[in-house]
């Protein structure tokens, strides 16, 4: 049987691979909708924001621009809502298909995140984490994971930890697999894109 460090290994090839795949393959449609950004409101084509990801490191993350600029100040402030009115549209396609997280790839190349692991967290949730949800810094952050194809944000913020926790504890190469085949369908369903009460905990 393959050791847990080689398998981390083989993890982090696939890593890059399929994200240098997917911007080759990707590069056309990319500019595409870079263009559409530009031209639909001012500001960057991509956003950034910080996270933390594996041993509490902090990193950038990086989207594509959904919102106005200068977003965070304005309404609701990091809160989103799903008629949230500095949602350009443009981010509106977007978000409903997730497209606004694709530029993560570059942070899976950088190394900062994976393809399969828990979504990255912001700074102030971290310095509030028990022992047990420090446990979900163990790993790289993912740009999908277990907590995304088992009920996204319909599910409580506790029940994404647990789930996150049980992913770490439980993870193989064979669950990554998993993981990822289960995306397209949660994306294309649109399913936990917003939860219960209209509202998406992470801004942008």
């Amino acid at each position: 049987m393959m050791s847990r460090d080689a398998r981390k290994v083989v993890k982090r090839m696939i890593d890059i691979v399929v994200a240098l795949a997917v911007m080759v393959m990707c590069c056309p449609f990319f500019l595409i909708i870079a263009l559409l950004i530009k031209l639909n409101s001012k500001g960057p084509v991509f956003f950034t924001y910080a996270r933390v990801g594996k041993d509490g490191k902090d990193f950038t993350a990086y989207k594509f621009r959904s919102m106005v600029q200068g977003a965070s100040e304005m309404g609701a402030g990091i809160a989103i809502v799903k008629d949230d009115s500095r949602i350009t549209g443009v981010g509106k396609f977007l978000r409903a298909w997730s497209l606004d997280e694709v530029p993560q790839i570059v942070n899976v190349l950088k190394g900062d995140m994976s393809l399969v692991g828990p979504r990255p967290a912001l700074r102030h949730q971290v310095e509030k984490y028990s022992d047990f949800e420090k446990k979900r810094l163990l790993v790289k952050p993912g740009i999908t994971g277990w907590a995304q194809v088992n009920g996204r944000n319909l599910i409580s913020w506790r029940e994404r930890i647990k789930l996150d926790v049980w992913y770490i504890e439980n993870w193989s190469l064979l669950l990554d697999a998993k993981i990822l085949m289960k995306t397209p369908w949660v994306v294309l369903s649109r399913k936990g894109l917003y939860g219960a009460g209209g509202e998406v905990k992470d801004y942008e």
